[in-house]
């Protein structure tokens, strides 16, 4: 360690007295005190640079841990010297109770998918015929499988981290952000922009998932690296996330004021001179033969990456040219994703079974001989409606092509026929539910049978999950294991009854405490705050998805408007049809 990041004896001490504020030091003290603290931010962030982007360590971990936690003593002392920039941020703040939204200044675009060579030529084919004289460089990124997020930068420091959300809106989640030792809190370099907009991935290696998952094995577990990432920093407790091991990529500059560059691949190497990572298997392409080789080269060694990709961004290089191409609707001409297609294996359906969902929907489900797909054990795999069934012609005894869709979701694809013995079953939705014995109600011209029966037990349980969800009522110390305990013990017979639990009562369920009862009880009462259209979503109506949520909400403002309206007003509202109405 050099000179400047050795720790002067006057401020290295503790004191049992009352700490002085900066206004009680000596004028000369306060600005070496002042300079000693920006010393040490300074100390420790370039060690997270060169550790976490670079990979080159330069301070042991205990050198590392003396600065910061001398660093933290001086802040607890000095809270005036406090930032927000500070590398002690990165621990995290407490919980946040509500997420801001955030309006991008310039639209966070969709990709259009190539998923073969001759859709690639087709796009190429189409950016030709707006510049037909155009000769053409490629950018070739690969296709991380993570969450998209928008980090701005005002005189090079971090104001704003938000997620893509709808492209126009996404949600501010910049405490948690600063919790990445991978994002800098600070632009480095000369050529510092007055304002930027650095846009990436924010991903989890498949490494830290596995291990994530172990970690979680009592509780519900991640599906794939994709859905713990984003789950990882949607925390309301920045805490959380800072113990996740998110790491990000850079990939492309939203907007800018004050500079000037001409290429992506410029933007790439300003990205990258700022601090932060850049993919480092992105390539220039000269021409769409070298762009196919890219994709082709990268779908037989993606397996073999720490993270997980689902195919190549390819992007026009010179910036003139991509504001010349312009979009379509929400997707950039001058850019394309080429997707690779789901891995696909062969196993056995060894019967088709239903579950009965949160509206009575029958939902039918292969139980499959476990296969391994891409270090995932799959042993089930949805098969939507009985009409799905009939069309793959699936019978149960098949051995069957299994695919994970988009590389998470299983799937059954088709029957391997020439396998067929003769000895197959031919497939049969049940005519009675299997948890109320209720006779199974088929409506003419929807795919989709259905439990009629309201007080069916497995409708309960779904519905009392779904409300508690982040989609509904975001009650987010409640899980599935929870709600199912509740239901049992009769404590939850419906969701009203969440809002009538007692600590006492929660107390009583397998492996709560008294710290963990304290935090459902505060996340029941913190729901009571959210959104009307929040609670429309809980109710569990059919047909109700967030969009028709809000625009009743919005028409109607509380749940004792909405119950006084009859029906011809409900469809009234402007984008509610009939069937919400009844």
């Amino acid at each position: 360690m050099d000179e400047q990041q050795t720790t002067p004896k006057n401020y290295s001490q503790p004191d049992d007295s009352a700490s002085p504020s900066l206004e009680d030091t000596g004028h000369s003290e306060a600005e070496e005190l002042e300079a000693h603290v920006a010393s040490l931010r300074h100390s420790i962030e370039e060690a997270n640079y060169q550790y976490y982007v670079k990979d080159n360590p330069t301070l042991t971990d205990a050198e590392y841990d003396q600065l910061m936690i001398e660093l933290l003593r001086l802040e607890e002392e000095h809270p005036e010297l406090q930032t927000p920039d500070s590398p002690t941020q990165r621990v995290g703040a407490g919980p946040v109770q509500d997420v801001a939204q955030h309006r991008h200044p310039v639209p966070m675009l969709s990709l259009a998918n190539a998923r073969n060579e001759a859709e690639l030529q087709a796009w190429h084919k189409r950016a030709l015929n707006i510049l037909p004289n155009a000769t053409f460089e490629y950018v070739c990124e690969l296709k991380i499988d993570g969450l998209a997020m928008a980090l701005t930068y005002e005189q090079g420091r971090l104001s704003v981290g938000a997620t893509r959300g709808d492209g126009l809106i996404g949600e501010d989640w910049t405490p948690n952000i600063r919790t990445l030792r991978t994002i800098p809190q600070k632009l480095r370099g000369e050529q510092i922009p007055e304002k930027v907009e650095v846009r990436g991935e924010i991903y989890m290696s498949t490494k830290s998932f596995e291990q994530l998952n172990e970690q979680m094995k009592d509780d519900k577990l991640f599906a794939n690296p994709r859905n713990a990432a984003a789950g990882s920093l949607r925390q309301k407790d920045a805490r959380i996330t800072a113990t996740r091991h998110l790491d990000f990529f850079g990939y492309q500059i939203g907007y800018m004021q004050g500079m000037d560059f001409s290429s992506q691949w410029q933007a790439l190497q300003l990205i990258r001179d700022w601090g932060f990572p850049v993919n480092p298997y992105i390539q220039l392409a000269k021409s769409l033969d070298e762009v196919m080789d890219y994709c082709q080269k990268w779908e037989k060694e993606r397996f073999n990456l720490p993270y997980e990709i689902d195919g190549v961004v390819i992007k026009i290089n010179d910036l003139a040219q991509q504001q010349e191409l312009g979009t379509v609707a929400r997707d950039p001409r001058w850019s394309i994703a080429f997707k690779y297609p789901p891995t696909q294996v062969a196993t056995k359906l060894l019967d088709i079974r239903v579950n009965i969902g949160r509206t009575g929907s029958v939902n039918p489900w292969a139980a499959l001989e476990p296969v391994n797909i891409r270090g995932v054990t799959v042993s089930r795999a949805a098969l939507h409606n009985e009409g799905d069934v009939q069309r793959k012609d699936l019978r149960i005894g098949d051995w069957v092509l299994v695919q994970r869709a988009g590389e998470v979701i299983p799937q059954v694809v088709k029957p391997v026929e020439e396998r067929r013995t003769g000895q197959e079953e031919v497939y049969h939705l049940p005519e009675r539910c299997p948890l109320c014995d209720t006779p199974i109600l088929r409506i003419p011209d929807q795919a989709m049978a259905y439990c009629p029966n309201e007080e069916c037990p497995a409708r309960n349980l779904e519905s009392i999950i779904h409300f508690v969800s982040r989609g509904a009522m975001d009650i987010d110390t409640i899980g599935e294991k929870m709600c199912e305990q509740l239901v049992t013990t009769g404590y939850v017979k419906s969701v009203a009854d969440f809002y009538t639990l007692t600590r006492e009562q929660l107390l009583t369920l397998e492996g709560v405490k008294d710290r963990s009862a304290d935090k459902m009880i505060a996340a029941i009462e913190a729901s009571k705050h959210r959104n009307f259209w929040r609670l429309l979503i809980g109710l569990n109506i059919r047909y109700m998805g967030e969009k028709t949520a809000q625009i009743i909400a919005s028409a109607f403002g509380n749940i004792d408007n909405l119950l006084a309206a009859n029906e011809a007003e409900i469809v009234g509202v402007p984008g509610i049809g009939p069937i919400i109405g009844q």
